[in-house]
């Protein structure tokens, strides 16, 4: 049996960073969502918002210690598996992962400490501002993590140097062609992902008439917040789409089917993609539609896969069924905001069985589309990882063994596995439970030293 250092390496990466990615999706709007919480009960000094931050804080806990353990295992395979890689590419994208964690790291690790055990050492405001400051810290590692991945895609500011990237205009490698889209598109899908993983949750404890009260003040608020950003996706991944296809044309035809170029170019919405024959077996299209909506002109010529050689395509298959789980996804999303929306109109919001049933179908819905956009963006990428400059098959480490991979893909699985499946069983059974039904909080007076915790034998007598 041949086992392909590059192929394996390639499944070893996209299984660890497919874990990883689900929980920054969640703890980057879930972090927000904190900063809502926390404002709110600072404005209002209701508890009700207060008992909602404690208990969306401890989940948060939990899903980001997650994701800060997925996220330090990643790196090590830069040198592992693709020591060429880094060696090509570290000049460029060596400061942008490290500020990645001087910015966003720091800033998180410095205030996710008051967050979570300063509730009563600080002021309500301090803790309110230790709140935006991780919530700024997630939002400054998708900044930094997205600018390093977008460069891969369009990269540019920089120069070749003995085989080696050198920046020479950090602004254009940073704010690269397709940076600000896929940023835009990124964190709104990250925010949605939280929204319907918070409106399932909500819709739960509604439907079994557990903290009602609570519920209903964060399924009001969800649902607007849905009604406005799922269209705000829709546009930020039409706009990132026509930025694809003028950069990366090839990626746009794998995601339409494409394989002619061709004006009035049609709209596949179902196929076989057959690659050795170059066709689509058991079609179903609409005729000029691909061109309307990629090029907002019914006779736009769109570029076929066929315009490249067969080693210059990215795989087909994955790349178009990713794209439509994506879409159908959003499609369904957009239903859910029109129907939660007329339910709120029409005061029954809180009261429908039925929309809290598809709520709560509709936890993972945001996951399996993070997880669907990035394998339309990374596969979609190949055979390029650097694109159009750098092949995944040159920056694999040259001394690698199939045989090596594949042993540590096995023990990440079994380790990812137990991990992951431990985490998310406490996470339900903290969602479960949900927030504290009564909430004791004597704050700390200006200038006041917190209490000193008794000792054991102070607390005996």
């Amino acid at each position: 049996m041949d086992l392909d250092p590059v192929f394996l390496s390639r499944l070893q990466f996209a299984f660890v960073i497919a874990f990883h990615i689900l929980l920054p999706a969640f703890t980057v709007g879930l972090a927000s969502f904190i900063v809502l919480l926390e404002g709110l009960h600072v404005t209002k000094r209701d508890t009700l918002y207060l008992r909602l931050s404690i208990f969306w804080t401890r989940i948060f806990a939990v899903s980001f210690g997650m994701g800060v353990v997925s996220g330090i295992v990643m790196p090590f395979q830069f040198g592992t598996n693709w020591s060429r890689y880094s060696d090509a590419t570290s000049n460029v994208l060596g400061p942008l992962f490290a500020y990645e964690g001087l910015v966003a790291f720091f800033l998180e690790a410095g205030f996710l400490g008051i967050l979570l055990f300063g509730r009563k050492r600080v002021p309500p405001w301090a803790h309110f501002l230790a709140a935006v400051m991780v919530a700024v810290g997630t939002l400054f590692s998708a900044f930094w993590i997205l600018a390093a991945n977008s460069w891969m895609q369009t990269p540019g500011g920089h120069e070749l140097v003995d085989g080696r990237f050198m920046p020479a205009s950090w602004l254009d490698v940073i704010f690269n062609a397709s940076f600000p889209y896929r940023l835009a598109h990124t964190v709104t899908g990250f925010y949605l992902t939280t929204a319907f993983a918070v409106l399932g949750a909500t819709a739960w404890h509604l439907k079994h008439r557990r903290n009602v009260a609570e519920s209903r003040a964060v399924m009001g608020m969800t649902v607007i917040f849905i009604a406005i950003f799922v269209p705000i996706q829709i546009t930020a991944g039409d706009l990132h789409g026509l930025n694809t296809l003028h950069h990366q044309p090839l990626k746009v035809a794998a995601m339409e089917g494409l394989w002619d170029t061709q004006a009035r170019a049609p709209a596949v919405l179902f196929a076989i993609p057959d690659e050795k024959a170059e066709r689509n077996r058991a079609e179903i299209a609409i005729p000029a539609l691909a061109s309307i909506y990629l090029a907002h002109s019914p006779d736009a010529v769109i570029k076929g896969l066929k315009e490249a050689p067969p080693s210059d395509r990215p795989p087909v298959a994955p790349v178009f069924f990713a794209f439509r789980i994506m879409v159908g996804i959003g499609v369904l999303m957009l239903g859910m905001a029109v129907w939660g929306v007329w339910l709120r109109w029409r005061g029954r919001l809180y009261t429908n069985r039925l929309y809290q049933n598809a709520c709560i179908a509709m936890i993972p819905a945001g996951f399996v589309a993070v997880v669907a956009g990035w394998t339309v963006t990374e596969v979609g990428r190949q055979p390029w990882v650097v694109y159009g400059l750098l092949r995944t098959r040159d920056a694999v480490s040259p001394s690698l063994t199939g045989a090596d991979v594949l042993l540590s893909l096995s023990l990440y699985a079994i380790v990812y596995l137990i991990v992951f499946g431990a985490g998310i069983f406490y996470m339900v059974r903290l969602a479960r439970a949900g927030p504290p039904e009564h909430v004791e909080l004597r704050e700390p007076k200006l200038g006041e030293r917190p209490a000193r915790p008794l000792s054991g034998a102070e607390a005996d007598a």
